[in-house]
């Protein structure tokens, strides 16, 4: 065992602030490997005065020592990430070092046109997914009718391919009343695509394992949270994938026993994109300060997110099913200048309490959340560096963390830029 590898993980319903983690971990690794996921969800990094968001690149891609991996695990949208280095390269950062699985599977434009069909048969009751694809290329991988992006640089067996998938997408497009989509077009847009990116395809597994073997420091992020999970989620309301820790090791095709540490991303209050039940949910005034000093907006579609007090019932169950091994508390400078902050220790569900996330959504839904109120601090935090120099009021809150999930807080961010981060743990 190696101890050196570490996944950041996202333990609430995404947007914790993996990004910032990741960028921040990334500092002191050799390796960034995004294991699951596709454009669908952003990574915002801040640093030197300068702002990026990501949405399916790993967040190394700024320091051209590290190698950057998108594995087997993601779906991946030729035409976005071809885009996404663009801009990158726009803004000067030219020299990285990005390969791309050849078993990772292709968003084809099908998916993004069925995506949103899919969604407004569901009437009221829609997911909230960013309609770009990234359900139904998943839908198509485990159909078996999906495109890998090693597909795209075989043209005879890529146009065998498309063909068996166009004669039942062009079914579905047809059935929806949307125009069928022409072979020849796709055909020679993504055997372009395939061509520009020629460079970075390769058999990631074996390029991972090498590096594990030869004692790299690897760092694993993904997309969403851990309530987001396909298996492990508030499920239907849940992503096409797992982003627990659990699906490193098959999305990105290396053996369980090289899985170190999980680190889990958490923010001091809990948001949510989209629908689906959310027990701890606040609105009103407190609601609207906790939005606007956090920057509760998507990154990639801007939707104002659902805010909430921090639910530490779902951490647990998180923290459970993800492995978790340390914690980084986010955002945590957005409490500050709150009278009194208010923790979920349990849930009321049919007037008896619970310490558990049920697995039925209609159960989910009549839960109350059960609250333990602490007092909280005026003073700005952003500034400090140093644990101890935090208000005591501050630290009695992540003590109360601590106790709930049993789970030690080894990272406190105080603010979006990679500086304004307190550790009290060496962790990778």
């Amino acid at each position: 065992m190696n101890n050196k590898t570490l996944v950041v993980c996202g333990i609430q319903w995404g947007d914790e602030g993996k990004g910032k983690m990741t960028d921040y971990l990334a500092q002191q690794a050799d390796v960034v490997v995004r294991f699951q996921g596709g454009n669908n969800a952003g990574h915002t990094i801040t640093f030197d005065g300068n702002k990026y968001a990501l949405q399916s690149i790993p967040s190394g891609i700024f320091s051209p020592h590290i190698v950057n991996v998108m594995a087997n695990g993601m779906v991946i949208n030729p035409k976005a990430a071809i885009g996404e280095l663009e801009k990158l390269e726009e803004r000067g950062i030219r020299d990285y070092q990005l390969f791309i699985s050849d078993r990772a599977a292709v968003i084809m434009p099908y998916h993004i046109e069925l995506d949103g069909a899919y969604e407004s048969l569901k009437g009221g009751k829609q997911i909230g997914t960013t309609k770009k694809g990234i359900g139904p290329a998943y839908t198509d991988k485990a159909a078996r009718i999906g495109i890998r992006m090693g597909d795209l640089l075989d043209p005879e067996y890529f146009a065998e391919r498309l063909r068996d998938a166009l004669a039942q997408k062009n079914m579905e497009l047809k059935m929806f009343g949307k125009q069928e989509m022409n072979f020849d077009e796709l055909y020679k847009e993504y055997l372009g695509y395939g061509e520009k990116l020629r460079k970075h395809i390769c058999d990631t597994s074996i390029l991972l394992n090498k590096l594990i073997q030869e004692g790299k420091k690897v760092l694993f992020e993904g997309a969403q949270g851990v309530m987001l999970c396909i298996d492990n989620g508030t499920y239907p309301f849940v992503t096409s994938s797992s982003p627990t820790a659990a699906s490193v090791p098959l999305g990105a095709g290396i053996a369980p026993r090289y899985i170190d540490n999980v680190l889990g991303i958490c923010k001091a209050y809990t948001t949510r994109v989209g629908a689906g039940p959310f027990p701890t949910e606040i609105e009103g005034d407190l609601a609207n300060y906790i939005r606007e000093r956090g920057h509760e907006y998507g990154t990639v579609t801007g939707r104002p997110r659902r805010v909430g007090y921090l639910d530490c019932v779902a951490l647990r169950h998180a923290c459970r099913v993800s492995g978790v091994t340390n914690l980084s508390i986010m955002l945590f400078d957005v409490l500050s200048g709150m009278e009194k902050l208010k923790i979920c220790v349990g849930y009321e569900l049919d007037g008896k309490r619970i310490d558990y996330v049920p697995s039925c959504l209609s159960a989910l839904e009549r839960c109350k959340p059960v609250y333990e109120e602490l007092p909280g601090w005026t003073e700005e935090i952003t500034e400090i560096r140093d644990y101890d120099r935090l208000p005591a009021q501050a630290k009695a809150y992540i003590r109360r963390i601590e106790e709930l999930t049993g789970v030690q807080v080894a990272v406190v961010s105080v603010g979006p830029d990679r500086t304004q981060t307190i550790n009290r743990k060496e962790i990778f």
